[in-house]
C-alpha cells in the first residue's frame, strides 16, 4: 500500500521498507509519561529476533509521539480508537507476525522467542500470554488469577494479554473490527468461528494496576464485568464505550 509520508517521521520512512520477523504495534493516546519506558523495555527482550516498533498516536496533536526520544521508532498518527490505531499500524507493518502491546504492559524477557516457537507450528495462527496485574494487592492478584483461568478455558484473551497473530491471517480474517470497545474479544470470537487455533503462553505479561487504582479496585472490577456481560447480551459497543469511559 502507499504510505502517507506526512504521518510518518521522515527519519523513519526509509527504515520500514525491509521485511521484519515481528512488528510490535503500540496504540497510544496521551501516554507521554510512559511511552519511553515501554520502548526501552521492548529493546531489552532477549533473542536475535528481528523486529520493528510502531507507535500509533490517536491524538491529532501527536502529544505522545512528540516525546519519543528513540530514532528507531516508527511513529504515526491515526483516528482515535484502539481498533483503528492498531489497524493503521498493521497497514504499514513489515513484520510477518503482529504483536499488539498496550503502553502500560510489559512482556517477559523471552517473549519473542516464545512466540516464534509457537508459530512455527502450522496449526496455530496466533495467541496471547498469561496475565499478571503488577501489584501485591491480594484482590488484584485474585483478578489476575481468574483472568488467566478464563483465557485458558475460553481461548478468548483480552488485549492487555498482548495478542499476537500472523499478519497474513490477520488480513485474511478482516483485521480488528473498528468498534468503540471489545475489539479484542470480537476478533478472538471471529477466529474461533473460523476454526483458527490460538495458544495461551503460560509466561506472564505484567500490566499496570493504574486503572484499578484510579477508579477503585471494586468499582473497576464490577464495571468491567458488567460491560462484558452486556456485550455478550448484544448491547452496542458505542453504548458500552460511553459507560466505560464515563
Amino acid at each position: 500500500m502507499d504510505v502517507d509520508k506526512n504521518k510518518i517521521t521522515q527519519r523513519n520512512y526509509k527504515k520500514i521498507k525491509n521485511m521484519k520477523q515481528f512488528s510490535i504495534i503500540i496504540p497510544v493516546f496521551n501516554e507521554m509519561h510512559i511511552i519511553n519506558s515501554i520502548i526501552e523495555h521492548l529493546y531489552t527482550l532477549k533473542g536475535e529476533e528481528d523486529f520493528e516498533i510502531i507507535v500509533v498516536d490517536g491524538n491529532s496533536e501527536r502529544k505522545t509521539i512528540k516525546t519519543i526520544n528513540d530514532e528507531r521508532i516508527i511513529a504515526i498518527t491515526s483516528e482515535k480508537g484502539r481498533a483503528k490505531q492498531m489497524n493503521t499500524g498493521a497497514d504499514i507493518a513489515k513484520g510477518k507476525i503482529l504483536v499488539f502491546v498496550h503502553a502500560d504492559t510489559k512482556l517477559p524477557e523471552n517473549a519473542l522467542k516464545k512466540i516464534s516457537k509457537i508459530l512455527k507450528k502450522d496449526n496455530y495462527i496466533g495467541g496471547a500470554f498469561d496475565l499478571e496485574i503488577d501489584s501485591n494487592n491480594l484482590i488484584l492478584k485474585f483478578i489476575s488469577y481468574t483472568a488467566s483461568i478464563k483465557a485458558k478455558f475460553t481461548k478468548v484473551p483480552y488485549g492487555d494479554q498482548v495478542i499476537f497473530i500472523r499478519k497474513d491471517y490477520f488480513n485474511k480474517i478482516g483485521r480488528y473490527k473498528e468498534i468503540s470497545l471489545m475489539e479484542d474479544v470480537e476478533l478472538m470470537q471471529r477466529i474461533k468461528r473460523e476454526g483458527g487455533k490460538i495458544f495461551i503462553i503460560k509466561d506472564k505479561v505484567k500490566t499496570s494496576p493504574r486503572k484499578w487504582i484510579e477508579n477503585g479496585i471494586i468499582y473497576n472490577t464490577l464495571k468491567n464485568n458488567i460491560i462484558r456481560l452486556l456485550y455478550y447480551f448484544g448491547v452496542s459497543t458505542e453504548k458500552l464505550a460511553k459507560f466505560y469511559y464515563n
